[in-house]
């Protein structure tokens, strides 16, 4: 899985919002009024190496999913994933001390987003399955091109600027010249055969997420942001164990090492280690100065794919994920402020 394939992402904004507390208080000390008057921190040496290493961790998600669906189904690969995030999620949240109880006008948010989850990780995970870790780190990431049109013209609230919309049609020219170009067989007989099925129901998937973030803004006004992951963590889990109980088998496949650690790569370090690294950055650092290292997230998600499972490489295929990292900085880069007094 890509950064952005879950919460756990740099774009997801329940993160933003999971930076600190889940109220703000009535009266903040003098010390944090001076902190938030003095703006966000900059982002030094040690913070961007961190925020590079995430993204590099998220770029490596799809290739851990490829490793696991080598020996387990698809959704049983997301059921133990999303059950050693939810495990994380509840020291996580002792930690913040979140309460767990859910409020009667919580079930709705905690359920719909729950829902999401499911059929955003399946579809990914199936995608991912029937086609190539690089492609998956690429396709996920075209959720913003979803998010800024839902955004400005459903929900309305946000602004597709120009600079917004070019990037919006950069990364989505550069995907779908992918499917175009980079799904017929390669002479080099790599691990992983590209389907052009596979690549579009990546496409989907990447549709979901931006579906799905755009409704996490709304569903964390009604419920804090630890306590929405924990509980959508829970419930997506329950529903990829009963449909992986109804639907998957494991017979005639055996479990082997690198499944285990691509099991444990994205239980733990992605929905562990990303996600504390990245809530402790927010703490100091605006969203949008560590967002902007998600561009990198599907360069390395290709490498990666190149370097663990014999992914092709092509010209092409390079060329797009530039222009999506390209895309990524247009759309996440913050719109320079007006000073009273300018046009």
């Amino acid at each position: 899985m890509t950064p952005a394939e879950d919460p756990q992402s740099p774009e997801s904004p329940q993160l933003t919002r999971a930076a600190g507390p889940s109220a703000a208080p009535s009266a903040a000390p003098p010390e944090e009024n001076l902190s938030r008057r003095s703006g966000p921190a900059p982002v030094g040496p040690g913070t961007a190496a961190l925020a590079m290493l995430t993204s590099a961790l998220w770029g490596g998600t799809p290739t851990a999913i490829r490793f696991a669906t080598d020996s387990l189904p698809p959704v049983m690969v997301a059921a133990i994933r999303f059950g050693l995030a939810a495990l994380f999620m509840l020291f996580w949240i002792r930690w913040e001390g979140v309460g767990l109880r859910i409020r009667r006008e919580q079930w709705k948010p905690i359920l719909g987003a729950s829902l999401l989850l499911f059929v955003q990780i399946v579809t990914f995970n199936w995608g991912v399955a029937g086609s190539n870790s690089s492609h998956g780190s690429l396709f996920i990431n075209t959720f913003l091109f979803w998010v800024g049109p839902i955004e400005h013209f459903v929900t309305k609230t946000d602004r597709l600027t120009s600079r917004k919309t070019l990037g919006l049609l950069i990364a989505g020219l550069a995907s779908f010249g992918v499917l175009a170009t980079d799904t017929r067989p390669s002479s080099a007989l790599p691990r992983d055969e590209v389907t052009l099925a596979g690549d579009l129901v990546l496409l989907l998937s990447g549709l979901l997420l931006g579906i799905k973030i755009v409704y996490t803004k709304w569903a964390v006004r009604q419920v804090e942001p630890g306590k929405l992951i924990f509980w959508h963590d829970v419930f997506g889990t329950a529903l990829f164990l009963a449909y992986s109980g109804l639907f998957e088998t494991t017979r005639g496949r055996e479990l082997t090492p690198p499944a285990v650690w691509g099991l444990l790569y994205q239980g733990i370090l992605v929905g562990g280690f990303c996600f504390a690294i990245q809530a402790v950055q927010l703490k100091h650092h605006s969203a949008s100065q560590i967002a902007v290292f998600s561009a990198s997230t599907p360069l390395f998600g290709i490498v990666f794919g190149w370097l663990l499972r014999g992914d092709p490489l092509s010209w092409w295929l390079l060329a797009a994920t530039v222009g999506v990292g390209w895309g990524i900085l247009l759309v996440t880069r913050r719109e320079p402020e007006t000073s009273p007094g300018t046009g």
